[in-house]
C-alpha cells in the first residue's frame, strides 16, 4: 500500500473513531481522491481546458436507529464535522432498517487484482492534438460542414472505507474517453451524430482517426430524413442505445424501489420478465470493466448474482437497508455517493443471440432502426414506454431511408418479453447490452 493510500485510511479511521467517542453507536467513513484532465477543441481551436483534484471525506453514523451523514473537503476539521454528525442523527426520525452491514458479509480482504488501474499521465498538449485528430477525422467526411466539438479527457481517482463493524479497504481506477459530434447539412436541413469511446485502460481506447470517421459517417446518413406512416413495426434499437432498456429493467428490480412500492415488477419474482433464453447476470469481479468493485460501498464482499434465469426474476439489487426492509440479506450491491448509499448493479451481463447485427437486421424485413432517443423513455411505476427517435427505415431486410421527429411506444412488460438479442455485446460499459429487436412497437408518425 503506498504512503497516500495510507494516510487516506488513516483519515477514515479518525472520523470513526472520533464518531464513537462523541456518541455514535456505529459509524462508517469514506474518503475519495481524485485528479482530471480535459480539453475540448472546435473548429481547430481549444475551447476549454480543465484539470481539477480534490480529496473529499464523508461520514455516516448511527445512534440507535437513527442515522445522519456528513461530507466535506479533508481540510475541514474533524471534531466540529462529527459533531455536527452525531447531533444531526440524535434529532432524525428513527429508521428500523438503519445500521451497518452485518460483520458475518464484510470482505476479508481488499485489493483484488481487477486491473482497474492504469497510470498513464496525459498532458494538456497531448490532449488537445488528441481533440484535433477526433476532430480532423469528423471534418474529413465528405458531406460533413461543421462541428460541435471534439474532447478528450482521463481521470485517477482512489478511495478508501472503514467501518466501525471491522472493516478497512482501499482501491482505485482510472477511466480515459474520446468523444466528438458532427454537422452534416446547411440550415433548416443539419443533421448531427457523434461518437466516442472510453476505458479504464488507456490502450484501450478505440483510435481517434476511426471515432472521428464514424462521427462524421453516422451525421452524413442522417441527412433528409423522412416520416413514416403510423403503425405498428418490429424496432431494433442499435446497442450504442440498448443498454438503456436493461437499464430500465435493472431500475425495476432494484430493491429500493421494490421496498417503496413504486416498480412494474414488484410482484414478478420468480415469475417470467424475459424470454426464456435470457439469463442477466452482475458480475462485480470481472477484469478492466468499469462496475468492477471487490468491496461494495457498505464493505461487503460481493460475488457474481443471477437476475434473471431463463428469463425468470431471481434477485433483486440490494444493499443492507433495503435488504433489511424486505426481509432479505444484502446481496453487496451498496453503492455509496454523497447523498448516502443505495443499491445498484456492478457490471450487468446479458445472454447475447445467436444472430449478428446485419442478420437481426435481414430477419426482420420490414421494421425500424433506432439509433437514438429522446425525451420520456420508461416510467418505472407502470412500465409504460415513450419516447422520440431518429433513425432508418429497414425495408427486405436493410437499412434505408433515415427517418425522424417520430415516438415509439409500448409497455415494457411486454418489450421485455418480446426481446431477440444479437450477439455483438458492448463490453465497454457496465450493462453489456447487445443490439436488441423488440417484437412490435407503436410508432407516431404520419
Amino acid at each position: 500500500m503506498d504512503n497516500a493510500t495510507q494516510s487516506l485510511l488513516d483519515t477514515a479511521s479518525r472520523l470513526v473513531e472520533a464518531a464513537r467517542r462523541a456518541g455514535a453507536d456505529a459509524a462508517d467513513a469514506a474518503v475519495v481522491r481524485s485528479r482530471s484532465r480535459s480539453v475540448s477543441v472546435r473548429l481547430g481551436k481549444p475551447e476549454e481546458v480543465e484539470a481539477a483534484e480534490g480529496e473529499d471525506m464523508s461520514l455516516r453514523v448511527f445512534v440507535g436507529r437513527r442515522s445522519a451523514s456528513v461530507s466535506a473537503d479533508v481540510r475541514a476539521e474533524i471534531g466540529p464535522l462529527v459533531e455536527r454528525a452525531v447531533a444531526m442523527a440524535r434529532v432524525s426520525p428513527e429508521d428500523p432498517y438503519a445500521g451497518l452491514a452485518d460483520p458475518e458479509l464484510l470482505a476479508t480482504s481488499s485489493g483484488d487484482d481487477l486491473d482497474m488501474f492504469d497510470p498513464t499521465e496525459r498532458s494538456g498538449d497531448a490532449l488537445r492534438e488528441d481533440a484535433l485528430v477526433l476532430e480532423d477525422a469528423a471534418r474529413s467526411v465528405s458531406g460533413v460542414t461543421n462541428s460541435s466539438g471534439a474532447s478528450v479527457g482521463f481521470g485517477h481517482a482512489g478511495l478508501v472505507l472503514v467501518t466501525s463493524g471491522g472493516f478497512s479497504g482501499a482501491r482505485t481506477r482510472s477511466s480515459f474517453y474520446r468523444q466528438v459530434g458532427a454537422i452534416a447539412g446547411e440550415g433548416v436541413k443539419m443533421q448531427q451524430d457523434y461518437d466516442y469511446d472510453s476505458r479504464l485502460h488507456h490502450g484501450d481506447l478505440e483510435a481517434s482517426e476511426v471515432i472521428g470517421r464514424n462521427a462524421g459517417t453516422r451525421a452524413v446518413r442522417r441527412l433528409d430524413p423522412r416520416m413514416i406512416e403510423t403503425g405498428r413495426y418490429p424496432v431494433i434499437f442499435d446497442r450504442r442505445i440498448a443498454r438503456g432498456a436493461f437499464g430500465a429493467l435493472l431500475g425495476a428490480i432494484n430493491g429500493s424501489a421494490i421496498a417503496r412500492g413504486t416498480s412494474f415488477l414488484k410482484d414478478r419474482m420468480e415469475k417470467q420478465v424475459l424470454p426464456s433464453n435470457v439469463s442477466v447476470v452482475d458480475r462485480p469481479k470481472l477484469k478492466r470493466r468499469p462496475g468492477s468493485r471487490d468491496f461494495d460501498g457498505e464493505g461487503v464482499a460481493g460475488a457474481d448474482l443471477v437476475l434473471v434465469e431463463d428469463g425468470i426474476l431471481k434477485s433483486w439489487i440490494l444493499d443492507s437497508a433495503t435488504a433489511r426492509e424486505l426481509g432479505l440479506r444484502t446481496n453487496g450491491r451498496a453503492s455509496r455517493s454523497s447523498g448516502g448509499i443505495s443499491p445498484s448493479s456492478t457490471n450487468v451481463e446479458v445472454t447475447p443471440g445467436t444472430l449478428d447485427r446485419d442478420a437481426l437486421i435481414r430477419e426482420t424485413g420490414r421494421g425500424i432502426y433506432v439509433t437514438d432517443t429522446i425525451g420520456h423513455g420508461s416510467n418505472l411505476v407502470t412500465g409504460d414506454y415513450s419516447c422520440g427517435f431518429s433513425g432508418f427505415m429497414i425495408e427486405n431486410g436493410e437499412l434505408t431511408f433515415p427517418i425522424s421527429e417520430m415516438t415509439i411506444a409500448g409497455n415494457l412488460t411486454d418489450m421485455l418479453l418480446g426481446l431477440t438479442l444479437a450477439n455483438d455485446p458492448d463490453r465497454r460499459f457496465s450493462v453489456a447490452a447487445p443490439t436488441i429487436r423488440f417484437d412490435s412497437l407503436t410508432v407516431a408518425g404520419l
